[in-house]
Order: structure tokens, then sequence, then C-alpha cells
């Protein structure tokens, strides 16, 4: 699975965006899909996840009633509604997939087996 993520841009703080994640020559409506994001000189971090139905939500602690991860699975897209964005949210997005028909949302890098090439989301105070 080929996922592509888009979305990203300069915002100012306080500002939206909202990410895009597609794949190529696959559908995603078997996925489990998540959003991580990796700042300059961190690790690599679970943001949220859906999913494969989209019943099943989970967000890391900091993004919680700001971000609200989505899917629609008649268009094969995953998306990552970002409100009242702060500084510390600047980094590069990555979305992922995981193959399983499962209510359970997975959180961690290692649980997931593709990976999309990350859009730059950069907030300025």
């Amino acid at each position: 699975v080929q996922l592509q993520a888009s979305g990203g841009g300069l915002v100012q703080a306080g500002g939206s965006l909202r990410l895009s994640c597609t794949a190529s020559e696959r559908t995603l409506s078997s996925y489990g899909m998540g959003w991580f994001r990796q700042a300059p000189g961190k690790e690599r971090e679970f943001v949220a996840g859906i999913s494969w139905t989209g019943r099943s939500t989970y967000y890391e602690d900091s993004v919680k009633g700001r971000f609200t991860v989505s899917r629609d699975n008649a268009k094969d897209t995953l998306y990552l509604q970002m409100n009242g964005l702060k500084p510390e949210d600047t980094a590069v997005y990555y979305c992922a997939a995981v193959f399983g028909r499962t209510n359970y949302v997975a959180h961690k890098e290692a649980e997931y087996d593709y990976w999309g090439q990350g859009t730059q989301v950069t907030v300025s105070s």
C-alpha cells in the first residue's frame, strides 16, 4: 500500500489545517489508519488513529479536543482536522496503515505496516 499525505502548510497559531491521506492501487477500507508526527530533533510520535469502520478513534493527550481523525472509505481517504494549532504542533505529519478489521486502534509505530511520505505542518507564533 502506497500512502500519500497532503494538506500541510504554514499557519498562524490558533489556525486550522486539514490533512488528507490517500492510497494508490488499493482500498483502505480494511485498514486501521493512524497519524504520526515528527518534530525536528525528536522521535516520531503517535497523534491519532481510527479503526477500519471509523467507529473507534484514539488520540494522543496533547491533541485531544483540538484534532479530529476521520475517514471516508468510499473515497479511500483518511483525514486529520487540526484546529487551535500551536507552535509545538510543528512537525512532519505521516499517515500509516495496518491491515485488520478490528475495533482496536493501533497507536504504536511498530503496529503499522505502511507509511506515507509525510507532509510538513508549520505553526508560527
